[in-house]
């Protein structure tokens, strides 16, 4: 059987089990929960002045708003309702209002970019962490003095150090792209003036009205030490995806010349973690999964990777899963050990 016959009987298989049904309920109640929980963590920061209260409460509501993330995260991809404007209003209010992302940042990133060339260099900006890491052979074979000595010697032990300041840096990207679309009017949407809203938004929900009630040192470490722990939690979740060896980085070349199932395969991975860790990645921990179908509702996700499991066996394809631990240590391995690109030539890296 071809891939595209047994791609056309899984969707069958999809169809017959209800995994092609949108879950909008669930997954509705489910960023209910999230988003009580990150502002009942937010009240007990602001409520307890003991220390390890105010520890508990930043670690509660930290995990609520990566919680919405996550969820939202299903909207963007449009597997959260069969309505196209519900799961847009979902997006701009869980990443822009919610969380301080750029929605249409991330569309343009993730949705266009990096979902159809997971892992290709040049194209995926996801699997680009220069200059300040190298990840593949040829970033470290181009770099030279002490930068070379740095990539190979230093980056693996800063790196977790630098994840400190990973959703600071991921908000300003978008504020920086939105403020760019909206200065060229050829570019401009109405798409991006509701995004631009929705950053600001941002910071009355989270900073500006917390301000009528509260001290500025409160609210400002409040949110300073929220956005710390998310930049560690957007790592945690995301980077076992498509960081580890095992997700291979290709060239453009390769991939127009791979099927499209094989690059969604091949440059991605899957992770395995218990009922709280599934409640809080919504689906993000089965990449291979929702690379291959990425509008289903990822309520269906483990259900669905049974049948996606033994598609990849019937075809060839490749299905790398590990423990969420282990994901984690491959993710952070590959900056002592970078990967080889495959497509580039071994002795022009060297040469390079």
């Amino acid at each position: 059987m071809s891939t595209l016959e047994a791609v056309s009987e899984l969707r069958r298989e999809f169809v017959r089990r209800g995994w092609n049904k949108k879950a909008t309920g669930r997954i509705l109640f489910e960023l209910l929960i999230h988003a009580a929980i990150a502002l009942a963590g937010m009240i007990v920061f602001f409520a307890f002045h003991h220390p390890a209260l105010k520890a508990i409460g930043i670690l509660i509501s930290a995990f609520g708003c990566m919680g919405v993330g996550t969820n939202t995260h299903t909207s963007t991809h449009y597997g959260t309702s069969d309505k196209r404007w519900v799961n847009e209003f979902l997006s701009y209010l869980g990443y822009p209002m919610f969380v301080g992302l750029s929605a249409t940042y991330w569309w343009h990133k993730h949705v266009t970019l990096h979902h159809p060339s997971p892992n290709v260099v040049g194209v995926d900006s996801d699997a680009d962490l220069l200059p300040w890491f190298a990840i593949t052979e040829s970033e470290v074979g181009a770099s030279s003095g002490f930068r070379r000595f740095y990539h190979k010697h230093l980056q693996f032990w800063l790196f977790p150090l630098a994840l400190a300041v990973n959703c600071f840096s991921i908000q300003m990207a978008g504020w920086v792209y939105v403020i760019g679309k909206l200065r060229h009017p050829r570019e401009r949407k109405l798409s991006h003036w509701i995004d631009a809203g929705a950053l600001v938004m941002h910071l009355v929900l989270w900073v500006g009205i917390p301000l009528l009630f509260l001290p500025l040192p409160a609210v400002a470490a409040f949110y300073l030490l929220r956005n710390v722990l998310l930049g560690y939690a957007m790592y945690a979740i995301l980077a076992p995806g498509h960081f580890p060896a095992d997700a291979q980085r290709t060239t453009e070349e390769v991939r127009h010349g791979t099927d499209f199932y094989e690059v969604q395969t091949e440059g991605t991975v899957s992770f395995r973690t218990g009922w709280l860790g599934r409640f809080l990645c919504s689906g993000l921990d089965y990449q291979v999964e929702h690379h291959l179908f990425p509008n289903i509702s990822h309520v269906h996700y483990p259900e669905v990777s049974k049948a996606v499991q033994a598609f990849c066996a019937q075809q060839g394809l490749s299905y790398h899963s590990y423990s969420w631990g282990v994901a984690l240590w491959k993710s952070w391995q590959v900056l002592r050990v970078p990967q080889q690109v495959v497509g580039e030539v071994r002795s022009v890296v060297r040469a390079a």
